[in-house]
């Protein structure tokens, strides 16, 4: 863990539900009390009625992920849930500051003392509290948390679930990753104040200091594998060299992807089609194919029972320990490819993104902010990948995404996120 340039302090909050929240929290951990980010879903001394509220909500969000699998009927139950989350359409600008029926219910729960024993427990030493979802915001907001209260947004846009019921009585200021998210923020009601203009945090030890020399310097190797024949760069040639030099260097080796399965493991039959395709070229060492299973011991067991061990699996039991491992495989990754999580604004570090199908309406956002941006191409047929992906190499696609993402999106989220912290101690 990189070591704490100054002694700025705050309770670091997230949730356990997918990793998501925990993934966005993870590049601010220095900023925490010993470096350790608070599971909001699962502490020490939780009180059993609020742990029992935590598992309903987490267990009938990862069924309804699983629930796409099963077509017709996976689909149709889905969209029946996601309706509860959804995000309405931008246009026409509008008042959006009416409260969802999910907002009221999460409202009267934290009314009724969930969440009530966290944050008097966080209030003994009132610093600033930035919490990755915001649920946890609303607790500290309700039962009066003394300090600051923050809220980073991990998404590109936002649903009304993310703004508190009366968003112009709030104390809770928000940490908004892209332009249309705070903006959106602002339609919901919440005072413009309190709506920061941040970008996402991103770990340190991909992209360096504020001068981005190690994303640079990736994505300079990158840019070698993702662009064999030069086509990007025949055209391209001032900007690349403005950016990373007149010269740069990859070792010989095969074009790595990675494949990562998100929290519910919804979309593991994606990656043992893709794996499957690549295989011949996995097997000659042309490509490298590694899947990210996460903390999911039964992800791992399925692609170790169907995959022989020419595949990678990128596996780690603790939470901290897979995002430390999977940061540092970024450093070798040339491909990344993902339903559009959070892991979209990882485009931002230079690494172009291949599409998976979005579970939600924030990901289908998401992903139009990836396409928007030209950092990330939508999968084909996944049993077909050893011919699209070569296509796509071929014609300098990944390296013009690649380039696009690094350019056109903001990479610098954690230092501005830390630099306000401190502004209000």
């Amino acid at each position: 863990m990189p070591k704490k340039k100054n002694n700025t302090r705050a309770w670091v909050v997230a949730v356990s539900m997918g990793y998501g929240h925990q993934r966005t929290a993870y590049p601010l951990r220095e900023l925490a009390p010993d470096g350790k980010i608070i599971s909001a879903n699962d502490y020490e001394g939780m009180p059993e009625h609020d742990r029992f509220i935590w598992q309903e909500s987490r267990g009938f969000y990862e069924l309804m992920s699983r629930f796409q699998r099963f077509p017709i009927i996976g689909n149709a139950v889905f969209r029946v849930f996601d309706r509860f989350q959804r995000i309405m359409n931008f246009y026409p600008r509008r008042d959006m500051s009416e409260p969802t029926l999910a907002l009221e219910q999460i409202h009267k729960l934290i009314l009724k003392g969930w969440g009530k024993h966290l944050i008097k427990k966080l209030s003994a030493d009132p610093i600033p509290l930035i919490s990755t979802f915001f649920t946890p915001a609303f607790m500290a907001d309700i039962h009066g948390y003394p300090g600051e209260i923050y809220c980073v947004v991990c998404d590109a846009d936002v649903s009304r679930s993310w703004a508190p019921l009366e968003p112009q009585k709030s104390r809770i200021k928000y940490l908004a990753p892209t332009e249309r998210a705070a903006e959106r923020l602002e339609y919901y009601g919440v005072k413009k104040e309190n709506i920061f203009l941040t970008g996402y945090p991103l770990p340190k030890e991909n992209v360096g200091s504020a001068k981005l020399e190690i994303a640079k310097q990736d994505l300079g190797k990158r840019l070698m594998s993702l662009d064999p024949e030069k086509k990007f760069y025949k055209t391209h040639a001032a900007l690349v060299k403005d950016y990373f030099g007149k010269s740069f260097y990859r070792p010989d080796g095969p074009i790595t992807v990675m494949f990562s399965v998100g929290g519910a493991g919804a979309q593991k039959d994606i990656a043992l089609k893709a794996a499957n395709s690549l295989m011949p070229k996995i097997r000659s060492g042309e490509v490298k194919f590694i899947i990210s299973a996460g903390i999911k011991s039964d992800v791992r067991k399925y692609f170790n029972e169907n995959l022989d061990g020419n595949v990678e699996i990128l596996y780690e039991a603790n939470i901290n320990d897979y995002f430390r491992k999977f940061n540092e495989t970024l450093h070798s990754t040339d491909i990344l490819w993902t339903k559009p999580s959070e892991l979209s604004f990882y485009s931002s570090l230079g690494i172009p993104i291949i599409i998976a199908p979005p579970l939600g309406s924030q990901e289908n956002f998401n992903r139009d902010w990836l396409l928007a941006k030209n950092s990330g191409i939508l999968q084909n047929d996944p049993a077909y990948t050893s011919e699209w992906l070569s296509d796509f190499i071929k014609e300098g696609r990944f390296a013009e995404a690649a380039v696009e993402g690094f350019i056109e999106t903001k990479k610098t989220g954690t230092f501005e996120i830390e630099k306000i912290i401190s502004q209000s101690e």
